[in-house]
């Protein structure tokens, strides 16, 4: 349920108690993430050219400015620029109280600061999933053999540049291989000239981000192998 929805059982009539509601449909199947154990590993891709395509339907719907999306877009931003620069700025103070690697910080500060024009690219903002993986992504065994049935978890959606969605599902692709990134961006369908460059700047982000979220909760395993992916996109 997106943050700052609430559940709320309808009085006589059918309205809620003056509450925002999200109302959900039961889908059938099982996260692909716990499926693909019982899969051919040559069926894998076949999925994540369907996750791209679901991105692309998703970010047909336009959004008049940036940020958080709850029932509305919480301390909106007018321009992709200021909007990723102050993520950047959040990402990596919590980075620093956290205890990270003040050497990566300030690599990750002067990688933004040389490339960030490459946020004032997007012009305009789209609906984004931000969290699309295979952990959301659910599939069902049906006579023809596994298909996607749907996609959950839609919490963590925000407003933004369109790559910004693409370049976490990639990044969280992890223990994938080029078939996968192949088959994602093919389902996704054309992209800008500078989507390397920029796919690249937002892959950075979400690996600071998920250092953050990792060690802010205490998982520390996953750490060093952030901080390297860190260092190689900072580079």
């Amino acid at each position: 349920m997106p943050a700052g929805a609430e559940r709320a059982a309808p009085h006589a009539g059918g309205r809620a108690w003056g509450r925002a509601v999200t109302i959900l449909s039961l889908l059938e199947g099982r996260p692909l993430s716990e499926a693909s154990k019982e899969m051919n590993s040559a069926r894998i891709p076949s999925f994540y050219r369907e996750m791209g395509a679901a991105l692309a339907t998703v970010h047909q719907i336009g959004q008049e400015a940036y940020g958080y999306v709850t029932d509305r877009i919480l301390d909106p931003r007018f321009d992709n620029g200021s909007y990723m620069r102050h993520q950047f700025a959040k990402k990596l103070a919590e980075f620093k109280v956290l205890g990270g690697d003040g050497r990566l910080h300030d690599a990750v500060a002067r990688r933004v600061e040389r490339d960030g024009a490459l946020f004032d690219n997007c012009g305009t903002a789209v609906l984004c999933h931000n969290d699309l993986h295979e952990g959301n992504v659910l599939v069902a065994r049906r006579p023809g053999g596994w298909e996607v049935s749907g996609v959950i978890d839609v919490e963590n959606a925000i407003a933004a540049d369109p790559l910004i969605d693409l370049a976490k599902t990639d990044y969280y692709s992890l223990g994938r291989g080029e078939p996968e990134r192949s088959a994602l961006f093919e389902g996704y369908g054309p992209l800008p000239a500078d989507a390397v460059e920029r796919l690249d700047l937002y892959r950075l982000y979400h690996a600071v981000e998920l250092w953050d979220c990792f060690r802010s909760i205490g998982t520390v395993g996953p750490l060093g192998g952030i901080a390297d992916d860190i260092a190689r996109l900072a580079g």
